[in-house]
């Protein structure tokens, strides 16, 4: 049986959203899963596998990922509308409370979302991203998001990935590359594997300046009395470690785990970031 549903939304300019629901108590804030920019609702698996049932964990696709419609004005595929796509969400499903765990460009969605109702957010975890971002890290990511491959088998898919990523995760075995390549990559009609988002994403993203959107410390400061776990991978080329510490300082309930060996981003599947975890969501006033 699996462990989650697979249920729609609709956005505003009329596409259809996907998100997985794990159910879990419903006397306690759900917690809200943002993917990052190429990644999509399977990249929180693991976590929401292990949280549920004691906690709803609710994993986005974002517009143009996964089981989520693609958009067609692909200047659309901007921070400040995946705040509006899942706005929508939340007043759908009537949800006042929640907790968002945020990876990468679903950190910034979370930031921005405080923005937008800060007294709704129970709890924020922000995984490898903050308010500065590293341009060796933007750069990088330009360097590949919308660039189309396609494979004949999932080894090769996880060679592939493994080739891309190795210096993100020097301790990943053919195993851990293989599951990587079916949260990033889908089977095609025509049998080929193929990455799991519309190429379109690249568009705006390539555009100086839609990478985070406005400012971003001004979005911290709103989650000052907020309990917020910071998970920084040390290896990262997006997210410095003053900048992590800036961030702690900034709020009245943060910390930062760093987890050694890792680059961007950390999985949330290793023993530093599980303990930091539980130690967010026990600060959690039910």
């Amino acid at each position: 049986m699996s462990p989650y549903e697979n249920r729609y939304w609709w956005s505003n300019d009329g596409i259809r959203l996907h998100y997985r629901n794990y159910p879990g108590d419903s006397a306690k804030p759900p917690i809200v899963c943002l993917p990052g920019l190429t990644r999509n609702a399977r990249e929180f698996d693991e976590v929401a596998r292990r949280l549920s049932p004691d906690w709803r964990v609710i994993a986005v696709d974002l517009r143009g990922r996964g089981d989520s419609g693609y958009a067609k004005d692909p200047m659309t595929y901007v921070p400040l509308t995946y705040v509006q796509d899942v706005e929508g969400l939340l007043g759908e499903l009537g949800v006042d409370r929640y907790i968002a765990f945020g990876s990468s460009l679903g950190g910034i969605v979370s930031m921005l979302l405080a923005g937008t109702g800060h007294a709704r957010l129970a709890g924020v975890l922000l995984n490898d991203v903050g308010p500065d971002i590293m341009p060796q890290g933007l750069s990088r990511i330009r360097s590949y998001v919308g660039r189309s491959n396609t494979w004949p088998t999932w080894i090769h898919a996880a060679r592939a990935v493994a080739e891309a990523n190795g210096d993100v995760y020097p301790g990943f075995a053919l195993e851990d590359w293989l599951a990587m390549a079916k949260r990033l990559y889908r089977l095609n009609s025509a049998g080929r594997i193929v990455l799991d988002y519309d190429m379109k994403i690249a568009e705006p993203f390539r555009v100086p300046g839609n990478e985070a959107g406005p400012d971003m410390w001004r979005a911290l400061d709103v989650l000052k009395a907020v309990p917020t776990l910071i998970v920084r991978g040390d290896r990262s080329d997006v997210l410095s470690a003053a900048t992590a510490a800036r961030m702690a300082e900034t709020l009245d309930a943060g910390e930062v785990v760093t987890i050694a060996d890792v680059g961007h981003t950390p999985t949330l599947s290793e023993p530093e970031a599980i303990a930091g975890i539980d130690r967010l969501l026990a600060r959690v006033a039910i």
